[in-house]
């Protein structure tokens, strides 16, 4: 009886997998698949097209500036990482090992910046980016991502931070280490989980992000992958061209799912090792 009822849990568990796992990749998988069809191909249920239009995806690109939008998405993702991972590193060492009056309400406000929803600060940051000239260029969209992206990656690491071994940090401090050497030298390889869970986070944040996109963007020339597609429109203005725009989808979701995949060994050691506790 317990053997029967310790494989009935087994069989359930594993049905819930394949469930879990049907509901998680079916979006991706129907994406593909419309994005293999054309004309009304498109309005008809089947598994796998009987004639692929392999080329939408050349469309994408010849129809559309959609290159240069996708080396938007690119330059702009990699630079909001790299200037999130760098200030959160140097912010997280001070709110992390570091004693200062008024260090725990910061902390609060950090959060609570973390919160805000896009829509209420629109309009103060559409003022600051026209006040500052960087209106339709590529720095406003990296400017205005910084504020959603680096309280959180702050937040993380100064968690992960706190956690690491104050031996460490007064060996470095007997031996003659500056503050700044500690923190680059000493802490900084032993965040390598942490760095690479908060980036990757920020990056998928980053290069989703739609709504100041198409707020402080006019041009294609400026336009990131989000609004590329969005904006993306047929021969007439009653056409929608949905192969296209399934295609550009699926070409933008490939280098997240990359990532993910290289990346792997070291998301799931930074979630182990406390990297995203609140």
């Amino acid at each position: 009886m317990r053997k029967a009822l310790r494989w009935l849990g087994r069989a359930a568990f594993g049905l819930l997998v394949v469930v879990i796992t049907a509901y998680t990749l079916f979006p991706f998988y129907w994406a593909v698949v419309s994005s293999l069809k054309q004309g009304s191909a498109l309005f008809e249920v089947e598994a796998w097209p009987r004639n692929p239009a392999w080329q939408n995806y050349a469309l994408v690109f010849t129809e559309q500036p959609f290159g240069r939008n996708l080396f938007n998405s690119v330059i702009v993702a990699s630079t909001v990482v790299i200037i999130s991972l760098f200030l959160a590193v140097t912010a997280a060492f001070a709110l992390g090992r570091i004693r200062f009056f008024g260090r725990t309400p910061l902390m609060l406000m950090i959060l609570a910046v973390s919160m805000f929803p896009q829509i209420a600060v629109l309009s103060g940051m559409f003022e600051l980016v026209r006040w500052l000239g960087l209106y339709n260029t590529l720095p406003a969209l990296t400017l205005s991502y910084l504020l959603f992206t680096l309280p959180f990656t702050v937040w993380v690491l100064t968690t992960f931070m706190r956690e690491l071994p104050k031996e460490l940090e007064e060996a470095a401090v007997m031996d003659g280490a500056s503050p700044w050497v500690i923190c680059m030298h000493v802490f900084l390889p032993l965040l390598k989980p942490a760095l690479v869970t908060t980036g990757l986070l920020a990056f998928i944040a980053a290069w989703n992000e739609f709504l100041f996109a198409l707020t402080f963007t006019l041009s294609q020339e400026a336009r990131t992958v989000p609004v590329a597609i969005a904006l993306m429109s047929g021969a007439s203005q009653y056409e929608l061209p949905w192969g296209l725009i399934m295609a550009a989808s699926v070409i933008v979701t490939v280098p997240l799912i990359v990532l993910v995949l290289i990346f792997q060994r070291r998301i799931v050691s930074g979630l182990t090792a406390g990297a995203v506790k609140g």
